[in-house]
């Protein structure tokens, strides 16, 4: 069921700015057709895609929510408890990034030639170098409205969980990567919750201000094994490497040097995606269609897509097994939440902690994905098969755009408790199973290997022989 802009009404009232942002999205979208200040190339950003490509409804109203998806085929059943893990919102490029697009800028001044495009001269005559090193991966505005909208969507779709009277019970709990922009994420979202509710920040209760806990959303830095192995070891992106020198991106090169009207020598494989990072970042921080984005056609942000699906998949999903062997720490909590809840449930119809709201990052996500079995495809991402991976599953663009999350929502039902997940507002199954939302013993069944298992001190000790810098760490 899909709120109507009577919802965006009362939040004005409220003082809080979802209004003026939902009323910009309106302009974006006419019907089916993409308006021009939609890149056409914006659905394949990967991890710096917008939240909307993802949910194409949030464009006409970013409050649109289907509060069915809460309710399941089974009669007698209620939502007693939800974890959400989170991705923070939209944020600034980080001070390597910005250096590298001002590099690719300077380039663009110095070299590039007046081929009659008038999206080329407005980049040399118009544009302007607004991008600065202490900006380093900020959040922005944008950002800030992805999670107070997320948070007002969420309550509406499960009013019992995500309440006033469970946040003023403190039945409620907000945990938070230390990084800045994971800590403004979660203060929007708590703000979108009080604004909704009428209440202040005083009204907060001291135990439901965002506890700070790096150990679990942002465990990779932590595990020696993964910074060893995967982090600092120079060969572990072989896959990555190899790909540049491949005949998809020799064909990219070529066309944006023409484009540019420059030496395919003077313009690097990573300027070619500092060019592409600057089209999203200049779509999601300010809504514009950029003139860098007419650098790129679909063919080539496919390409661009594929490489930074490959770095992903190498670095935190699939391609090693401590990839996803370091989230141990996210999924056992996970499952420790689930276990109380549903405990107290069963005995006394009462839970304690109705709702957990998590925020960390992409690389919070992918490996708890990965560890759980979703997203993987058949034969793994390589440097080599390009064109046979276009069905793939894991793309990062539809996986973990900005304030991508993970809802897992633990129902009572008449003579059972059931499991439901959703991702980005959408529901997920588990892999290998048809039910949308199966028996919680079946659920642990299924994880039992990992569930008495998965020590994240084993996994993540250093071997003697620490393959750092060296080929063929980890398994497949």
């Amino acid at each position: 069921m899909a709120l109507t802009c009577k919802r965006s009404a009362v939040l004005v009232t409220l003082g809080l700015a979802l209004a003026r942002f939902c009323s910009a999205c309106n302009t974006a979208v006419v019907g089916t057709s993409r308006r021009p200040d939609i890149p056409a190339i914006a659905e394949y950003f990967g991890t710096k895609a917008r939240y909307e490509e993802v949910n194409p409804d949030l464009i006409n109203n970013i409050l649109t929510v289907h509060t069915s998806v809460a309710h399941l085929p089974y009669g007698d059943c209620t939502p007693v408890h939800v974890t959400a893990v989170i991705r923070h919102g939209t944020r600034y490029p980080t001070a390597k990034n910005v250096r590298k697009i001002r590099q690719l800028y300077e380039l663009v001044l110095e070299k590039s030639r007046d081929s009659g495009e008038g999206w080329l001269q407005e980049i040399r005559s118009k544009w302007e170098m607004w991008y600065h090193d202490g900006m380093d991966g900020q959040l922005v505005e944008k950002g800030q409205f992805d999670h107070r909208n997320l948070a007002v969507r969420l309550a509406t779709v499960f009013p019992t969980l995500l309440s006033k009277d469970n946040l003023l019970s403190d039945r409620l709990r907000f945990i938070t990567s230390s990084k800045h922009r994971c800590v403004d994420s979660i203060g929007a979202f708590q703000e979108g919750l009080t604004a909704l509710w009428q209440l202040n920040g005083t009204d907060i209760p001291p135990s439901s201000l965002p506890q700070h806990d790096d150990d679990l959303m942002r465990f990779f830095d932590h595990c020696k094994k993964f910074v060893e192995d995967v982090e600092k070891n120079k060969t572990a992106l072989i896959e990555v490497d190899l790909f540049m020198s491949k005949s998809e991106m020799k064909r990219v090169q070529e066309k944006v040097a023409d484009r540019l009207q420059i030496l395919e020598s003077d313009i690097s494989p990573d300027l070619i995606e500092a060019a592409f990072h600057l089209c999203s970042y200049e779509f999601a921080i300010k809504k514009v269609n950029s003139p860098w984005c007419n650098l790129f056609d679909l063919e080539d942000a496919k390409v661009l897509e594929y490489r930074n699906d490959l770095k992903q998949y190498w670095k935190r999903g699939y391609g090693y097994e401590i990839n996803r062997k370091s989230s141990c720490p996210l999924f056992h909590d996970l499952f420790r939440r689930l276990d109380r809840a549903e405990n107290e449930s069963r005995i006394n119809g009462h839970v304690s902690e109705a709702a957990t709201v998590q925020v960390g990052h992409a690389e919070t996500l992918l490996p708890l994905l990965s560890l759980m079995g979703f997203f993987k495809d058949e034969m793994p991402l390589t440097s080599d098969n390009f064109a046979l991976q276009q069905g793939r599953t894991f793309r990062t663009s539809r996986i973990v755009p900005y304030a991508s999350n993970l809802l897992v929502v633990l129902h009572r039902c008449r003579d059972t408790h059931r499991v439901q997940l959703l991702l980005n507002e959408k529901p997920l199954t588990f892999p290998h199973m048809s039910d949308p939302a199966p028996e919680y013993d079946t659920v642990k069944d299924f994880y039992r290997d990992l569930l008495q298992g998965c020590d994240f001190k084993k996994e993540c000790q250093l071997s003697t022989n620490s393959c750092k810098n060296s080929s063929g760490c980890g398994e497949l």
